[in-house]
C-alpha cells in the first residue's frame, strides 16, 4: 500500500502543506492512513512524503499519539517520481498495490475491498465517479463544443495493480501526460479497469474542501 503525500498545498493558501493540515483536530494524512489500516493491519504501509519533511512527521506523529505502523519514503519531485519511490520500496516481486492520495481521507471500506478483488483478476483496478454536470470541450481558438457526460468519469484514488505490471509501466521515463498511476499502466498497452468510488472520497486542496471535510465527519 503506497499513500502519496508530497505535494506543497499551495493551492490551500497556508503555511503548512495541506496533508498535515487537520481535519477534525487529527491531520488528514493520519486519517487516510487509518482508513487502510483498518481494512487490513497486516498490509505494509508506505507513506510517501518529502525527505525534508520526515523529522516535522515524526514529530506530528509524537504530538498526536499516531503509533499505526507504516515506513517514511522520500518522495520525488513529481508524483510520478513519488509513486515510483515507492515501488522500489517494495521488495515483494508478486502481489497487489493500491496507490492513494495522502488527501483523500474518505474513501470508503468497500472501494478499497473491490480495489483489490478486481485487481486481482483483472490487473487493475481504478476508482471512479459519473458526472453529474454538463461538460463543454474547449479549443484552442477559444470555441467549446458539447460533450456526451455519461462517457466520461472523474477519477479517484486508490488505484490498484498487480504488482509486477505497475512496477514494470513506471520503469520508464516521465511523460506529460502521466496525470495518475492509471496513465503510466496504460502506456503499456493495457486496458484499465474501472471500479464505483464514493462520492465522499474527495481530494482535499482547497480551503472550501477543508470545510466540507468537516462537515463530512460530522455526518458520521
Amino acid at each position: 500500500m503506497i499513500i502519496v503525500a508530497g505535494g506543497s498545498g499551495t493551492r490551500m493558501g497556508g503555511a503548512m502543506p495541506k496533508q498535515y493540515m487537520p481535519i477534525g483536530k487529527v491531520p488528514i494524512l493520519m486519517r487516510t492512513i487509518r482508513v487502510f489500516y483498518e481494512n487490513d493491519p497486516s498490509t505494509t504501509l508506505l507513506l510517501v512524503i518529502p525527505a525534508s519533511d520526515f523529522e516535522f512527521w515524526e514529530n506530528l506523529c509524537k504530538q498526536h499519539k499516531f503509533d499505526l505502523p507504516h515506513r517514511v519514503v522520500a518522495g520525488g519531485r513529481s508524483r510520478f517520481q513519488s509513486v515510483r519511490n515507492g515501488l522500489k520500496a517494495i521488495d515483494a516481486k508478486e502481489g497487489l498495490v493500491a496507490i492513494h492520495d495522502g488527501v483523500r481521507p474518505f474513501v470508503s471500506q468497500e472501494v478499497i475491498r473491490r480495489s483489490f478483488e478486481v485487481a486481482a483478476v483483472h490487473g487493475s483496478a481504478v476508482a471512479v465517479m459519473p458526472l453529474k454536470d454538463s461538460i463543454r470541450k474547449l479549443t484552442d481558438d477559444g470555441k467549446s463544443f458539447y460533450q456526451e457526460r455519461q462517457y466520461f468519469r472523474l477519477v479517484q484514488t486508490p488505484q490498484t495493480f498487480q504488482l509486477p505490471k505497475i512496477k514494470k509501466a513506471f520503469d520508464i521515463g516521465e511523460l506529460n501526460h502521466f496525470t495518475d498511476d492509471a496513465t503510466v499502466y496504460e502506456h503499456q498497452g493495457w486496458q484499465v479497469t474501472l471500479i464505483t468510488g464514493n462520492l465522499e472520497n474527495i481530494k482535499i486542496t482547497t480551503p472550501e474542501d477543508l470545510d466540507y471535510a468537516e462537515y463530512l465527519l460530522t455526518k458520521d
